[in-house]
C-alpha cells in the first residue's frame, strides 16, 4: 500500500500553481522510467543521524512518520500515529509489520532506538541534537514497540519523528562520524543508493520490495549543479528532466516545449545574519538602520519577478496563527528614518560619505555563497541600499568551506525556514546556547528573555499559550534585530511533462527531495 494522502482539493492546488511552458508531451521520446533532476547543493553525508535529509526529505530512508500534502504527520514506519500519555511525556509507537531494509533484513524497534540514541550521543557530530533535546530516553519493550520518555511535554515531538531510521547492525560499534555507511547507506525507503560521485551526482534505483509499493520511476539521478545559470542551460539542452531555479532565471527560459512550471509556496527566507559581537554590525543603531534602509519591495520586483513576500522575521506571514501580525509593515525602504536614527546615535557622515563614530567607520563584511546567483543579487542590492545612508558593506562571495570559519565574525546572507512548527525555526536560529554549533544561531545572538520564551513555548501543549509565547518572542527579536529579514521566496520548478501525480505543498528551505518531487515515488508515466 502507498502512503495515505489526505484530500484537500489537490487538483485545484496544482491548477493554481501550474503554469504551462508549451509543447506537447506526446512528442517526447525520452524514457519515463528514469529521471534526472538538477539541484543546487550536495549533501555532506547520506547518514540521517548526521543531519542528512531531515524532516523526511530523503528517498533512501523512512521515518516513523512522514508529512502529507497538508504538512500533517501520517504513519510511515509506524503503523499508526503514536499514543501520547496524558502528561505528554511518554510517546509510544508501534512499528509497521513486514518492513525490510534494502539488504532484506527486517526493521525492528532496536534500529529505531539505535538511531535516536546515536543522535543524542555526545560523541556523534550531529547538528540535530538540539532538535531532540526533549528526549530523556528511548527504549524498545519488544521488537515492534518504541517508547520515548521526554523530559518535558514537547508539543511538536511527533513532527520530529520524520528522522530516517538506520540499521543498527551496520553501525553499532563503529564511529558514526566516519563510518563507510555515510557514503554507502542502507535504508527502508522507496529508493536505494546505486552510486554517489562526489561533486557530480547521486544515483538511486527503485526499491522493488518497498512497503509502500514499488515506484514507477526506477532510476533517479540528482545532479549537483551549484550554478543557477548552468542548471538552466542543462535543462534547456535536455540533459535534465527537472530543476529548481530562481524565478528570474526561470522566466528567462521563456516557453520551454514539453515542460511544466510550478511556482511553489515556501517558508524559505533570505536574511542577513548580523554578528552580534562585531564593532559595527553589533551596534543596534546600525542594525536598525540596515533594517529600515533595505528595499524589500524593490528586491521582489527586480530579483524575484514578484515571486515572494517581504520578510521581517523568521516566521512567514503565511504561517497562520504563528506569525505575529504586528510585525507587518511596508516593504519599501525608509532611508529618511534610517538617516535620522544614525544621526541620533552619533554616527556622523565622513568625507567619503561613510559614517564614523569614535574613529570607527560604519563598515562590515557580508558573505554569500558564491555559486548562488540570487543570494549574490540580494547581497548586492542590500549593500547598495544601505550605502545610501552611510554604511559600507563589503561583499565577499565564498564557498561554504570559506564561510563556516567566519560565522559569528562576519555577516552572512543566510537561508533557512521550516513550515512544520515555529519551534523548528525560532529555537534553532535564536537560542543562545546553540550559537557556534553548526549553522544554528550563526550571529551568536543571546537574550535570556527570548531563551525563556522559547523554552516555555516548546514545553506546553496548550496551542493558545504557544501562540502567545511565540508572538512575544518575535516582538523581542524584532526589537533586537540579530537578523535582517529580506524576502520569503517561492521556489520555481520546471519539470518535463512526462509524469502525473505531482502534489505541490508548502516547502522548507531545504530542497533535497522536497518541493515538487517530495512524492516522486508516487509519480506515474503520462500515457
Amino acid at each position: 500500500m502507498r502512503r495515505v494522502l489526505t484530500g484537500i482539493g489537490s487538483a485545484a492546488l496544482v491548477g493554481a500553481l501550474l503554469v504551462g511552458c508549451g509543447g506537447s508531451p506526446g512528442t517526447d521520446t525520452r524514457p519515463t522510467d528514469s529521471i534526472i533532476l538538477g539541484v543546487q547543493s550536495e549533501p555532506d553525508t547520506l547518514n540521517p543521524v548526521l543531519g542528512y535529509a531531515v524532516e523526511g526529505a530523503s528517498k533512501i530512508y523512512d521515518g516513523l512518520v512522514a508529512y502529507d500534502e497538508k504538512l500533517e504527520p501520517v504513519p510511515a514506519l509506524a503503523e499508526k500515529l503514536p499514543q501520547v500519555s496524558p502528561d505528554g511525556r511518554t510517546v509510544t509507537f508501534t512499528l509497521r509489520q513486514g518492513v525490510t531494509f534494502h539488504d532484506g533484513t527486517p526493521l525492528t524497534a532496536d534500529d529505531v532506538v539505535f538511531t535516536y540514541r546515536a543522535v543524542l550521543d555526545e560523541k556523534t557530530d550531529s547538528t540535530l541534537r538540539p532538535a531532540y533535546a526533549a528526549i530523556n530516553e528511548v527504549s524498545a519493550p519488544d521488537q515492534r514497540t518504541v517508547v520515548f520518555n521526554l523530559k518535558y511535554p514537547y508539543a511538536p515531538f511527533v513532527k520530529r519523528t520524520t528522522l530516517g531510521i538506520v540499521p543498527a547492525k551496520l553501525l553499532a560499534g563503529q564511529d558514526v562520524n566516519t563510518a563507510p555507511f555515510n557514503q554507502r547507506p542502507i535504508g527502508t525507503g522507496p529508493y536505494r543508493v546505486e552510486s554517489w560521485t562526489a561533486g557530480e551526482k547521486l544515483v538511486l534505483t527503485a526499491n522493488e520490495a518497498y512497503w509502500g509499493g514499488a515506484p514507477a520511476i526506477k532510476r533517479v539521478t540528482m545532479a549537483f549543479i551549484a550554478d543557477d545559470n548552468v542548471r538552466a542551460a542543462r535543462l534547456r539542452s535536455g540533459e535534465l528532466d527537472g530543476a529548481v531555479l530562481p524565478a528570474k532565471i526561470a522566466d528567462g527560459l521563456g516557453e520551454l516545449s514539453g515542460h511544466r512550471r510550478w511556482d511553489n509556496p515556501t517558508s524559505d527566507y533570505r536574511m542577513i545574519s548580523m554578528p552580534m559581537n562585531h564593532p559595527v554590525a553589533g551596534d543596534l543603531a546600525i542594525r536598525r538602520a540596515v533594517d529600515l534602509a533595505v528595499d524589500r519591495d524593490g528586491m521582489l520586483r527586480a530579483l524575484l519577478n514578484g515571486q515572494g513576500k517581504p520578510a521581517f522575521g523568521l516566521i512567514s506571514p503565511d504561517a497562520g496563527q504563528w506569525f505575529d501580525p504586528t510585525l507587518t509593515r511596508s516593504g519599501a525602504a525608509d532611508a529618511a528614518a534610517a538617516t535620522k536614527l544614525l544621526d541620533e546615535a552619533g554616527w556622523t557622515v565622513g568625507g567619503d560619505g561613510i559614517r564614523v563614530r569614535a574613529g570607527q567607520r560604519a563598515k562590515f563584511t557580508l558573505m554569500y555563497p558564491a555559486g548562488d546567483s540570487l543570494r549574490k543579487d540580494l547581497a548586492t542590492a542590500a549593500a547598495s541600499d544601505v550605502r545610501k545612508v552611510g554604511i559600507d558593506v563589503e561583499l565577499v562571495g565564498l564557498d561554504w568551506a570559506g564561510i563556516n570559519p567566519r560565522l559569528g565574525r562576519d555577516a552572512v546572507l543566510f537561508g533557512s525556514g521550516s513550515p512544520y512548527d515555529p519551534d523548528f525555526d525560532l529555537y534553532d536560529s535564536l537560542y543562545s546556547a546553540l550559537g557556534g554549533k553548526g549553522y544554528a544561531n550563526p550571529g551568536r545572538y543571546a537574550n535570556p528573555a527570548v531563551d525563556d520564551l522559547l523554552d516555555r513555548a516548546r514545553a506546553t501543549n496548550d496551542t493558545n499559550e504557544r501562540v502567545r509565547l511565540y508572538h512575544e518572542a518575535q516582538r523581542k527579536v524584532a526589537a533586537d534585530l540579530p537578523n535582517i529579514g529580506l524576502v520569503f521566496l517561492r521556489h520555481t520548478f520546471i519539470v518535463r511533462d512526462a509524469w502525473t501525480g505531482q502534489l505541490p505543498r508548502t516547502e522548507p528551505h531545504d530542497h533535497g527531495f522536497n518541493g515538487i518531487w517530495w512524492n516522486l515515488e508516487d509519480w506515474t508515466p503520462r500515457r
